[in-house]
């Protein structure tokens, strides 16, 4: 659209006004939404309109009416034409007024669709991830149950230690996808710094391989994690160790440990 062209064709002090039809109103609404310029025209043609409305109605003030009704009963006439006062064309004005009030009613309507719409837009692209987000939570939470229930994962319950008596996981191994499900709900919070490492355990001799840190532990509200686990595990611990995790486990942070009791 060629604005300029567009603001010098009158249709704007066309539509402030009024005179335009409604498919006419319509058109000149969206171009006023997608071009800045219009809006602003449209506020200068409004403007405009106050400024002649005031000064109409002081270029008809009492005083010069006066003058007039002096000046034509100072001529020589010998018959005096009676003078009445002028009457306020106040349908004009009131035309103006509501074209006025009509604009900025219009403009500010125009405004309010565009945030709403904007709003709208948002709590709907929310509400999408809010579901996208429930639907995968679903998904896991249905798998889990199938993992749990499946007759060959073996449980195996991981007990407190003496840096945390109270503590307590269960790990779920899967031998035929060589992976563990680690329920680690009865962890405390990490402190700063700090990460839990999940170790697998050969007994004689003692022999630990880590399978990892649990970095996303203070995030997950679950607190169920799955790691691989390709090894002969015959037991699995948990500690606690610095950001990054350790190349051994600190015994001195050992805070679940358990053994694979049965197998299948």
């Amino acid at each position: 659209m060629n604005i300029k062209n567009y603001i010098e064709s009158g249709v704007l002090e066309l539509y402030v006004a009024g005179s335009l039809s409604e498919k006419e109103s319509e058109e000149v609404t969206a171009a006023i939404k997608k071009y800045p310029e219009l809006l602003e025209e449209v506020l200068s043609i409004e403007n405009a309109i106050v400024k002649l409305t005031a000064a109409a109605s002081k270029n008809n003030s009492k005083d010069s009416f006066k003058q007039i009704v002096n000046k034509l009963e100072n001529t020589n006439n010998t018959k005096v034409i009676p003078i009445t006062k002028p009457k306020t064309n106040w349908s004009l004005l009131t035309g103006w007024a509501a074209a006025f009030i009509f604009g900025s009613v219009l403009i500010y309507t125009v405004v309010q669709n565009n945030s709403l719409k904007q709003q709208i837009a948002t709590e709907k692209q929310e509400l999408e991830e809010q579901i996208d987000k429930a639907s995968t939570n679903l998904a896991e939470a249905e798998k889990l149950i199938e993992v749990f229930r499946d007759k060959d994962i073996i449980s195996i319950p991981l007990a407190g230690q003496k840096v945390s008596p109270n503590s307590y996981a269960k790990v779920y191994w899967d031998k035929k996808t060589n992976s563990i499900y680690l329920d680690a709900k009865g962890l405390p919070e990490p402190p700063k710094g700090k990460v839990y490492q999940v170790w697998s355990l050969k007994l004689s001799p003692l022999t630990p391989t880590s399978l990892g840190t649990i970095d996303t532990f203070t995030a997950d509200a679950n607190k169920i994690f799955t790691i691989e686990n390709a090894n002969d595990s015959e037991a699995f611990g948990i500690t606690l160790e610095p950001e990054g995790g350790s190349d051994s486990p600190t015994l001195e942070q050992l805070y679940t440990l358990g053994a694979v009791t049965a197998a299948p």
